[in-house]
């Protein structure tokens, strides 16, 4: 496997924070994104290098490993065992050596790896293959709210690979999915990684998203909070006629049972919708207009 400085793919510094490498992140992913490159072979190949730079810049686990072992940064713990169990031995003792790499180096780090092992990198001290566990990829998919209102179904191209997705409804914004077996290859016949797949949901509608519940302000004339009456709201999916009792007051809550949004992985159950009613003062009155409220004080009853 080749060396591929991380830092380099994402653009920024060795010392970069956690917080620079997520924005270098995000922006590149952006840019090369499948969806904004359709049939671009080098944009899905830099899409993937991006996603693989994340995944382990973002880790300050596999970061510290990486930043010692460079591309061999999976097999850290067996180079620290090894290393260990050859401590009482004369020849091989490594001990006294700190281990690092640096992307202008010509040193192939799996030098190491097979001197530490006894022979090719991916066996074991008795001639046995030793398999790894393939790397797990993260990447984000970007959906709007009513993306996420019905199930769906995507493909997405990981590795050369289409895979499937069937995406149910009511996918929080920051939920995390696992796709078992779609992440890096294994090594010596080992199992692949997974693919962790996490999801942005842009709100671009009136209504604030709580779980499966939906929130929303809604104005009513001043009149029609006095003498009550019948007025039409949006709600997600359509329009409702709803009843105004006489007397409503300013910050009045009315639950619409079912009219929220669906519950993930409840078919046929959604939330609530919460309407919040703001009683709308009039502005710029008449003077015919002024003359109704004035009188109006006058019997005590404003």
């Amino acid at each position: 496997m080749d060396f591929i400085d991380y830092y380099k793919v994402l653009g920024v510094d060795k010392k970069a924070s956690t917080e620079d490498i997520k924005k270098a992140y995000r922006k590149l992913a952006r840019k090369y994104h499948p969806d904004l490159n359709p049939n671009d072979k080098e944009a899905e190949m830099n899409f993937k290098k991006v996603n693989e730079a994340n995944e382990v810049l973002s880790d300050s686990d596999k970061r510290k490993k990486y930043d010692q072992y460079g591309k061999d940064w999976q097999h850290a713990e067996e180079f620290e065992k090894a290393k260990r169990s050859r401590t009482q031995r004369p020849q091989g003792d490594y001990s006294g050596y700190t281990y690092s790499h640096s992307g202008d180096s010509a040193q192939d780090f799996s030098d190491f790896f097979e001197s530490m092992f006894g022979g090719a990198a991916g066996f074991g001290s008795r001639g046995q293959k030793v398999r790894y566990r393939g790397q797990d990829y993260h990447a984000e998919l970007q959906l709007s709210l009513m993306d996420v209102y019905t199930t769906q179904k995507q493909t997405l191209t990981v590795n050369d690979k289409n895979i499937r997705l069937s995406i149910p409804a009511g996918i929080e914004d920051g939920q995390t999915i696992k796709i078992k077996g779609h992440g890096g290859p294994g090594i010596e016949g080992g199992p692949a990684g997974d693919l962790y797949i996490t999801f942005s949901i842009v709100n671009n509608t009136d209504f604030k998203r709580d779980g499966a519940d939906l929130y929303k302000n809604v104005q009513i004339p001043l009149v029609k909070a006095v003498l009550g009456g019948e007025m039409v709201v949006d709600t997600l999916t359509g329009k409702v006629k709803l009843k105004v009792a006489p007397g409503t007051d300013n910050g009045t809550k009315v639950k619409l049972k079912g009219k929220g949004f669906p519950k993930y992985k409840k078919e046929g159950q959604f939330g609530d919708l919460i309407l919040t009613y703001t009683v709308k003062i009039p502005k710029n009155l008449t003077s015919e207009q002024r003359s109704l409220f004035e009188a109006l004080e006058k019997t005590n009853l404003v």
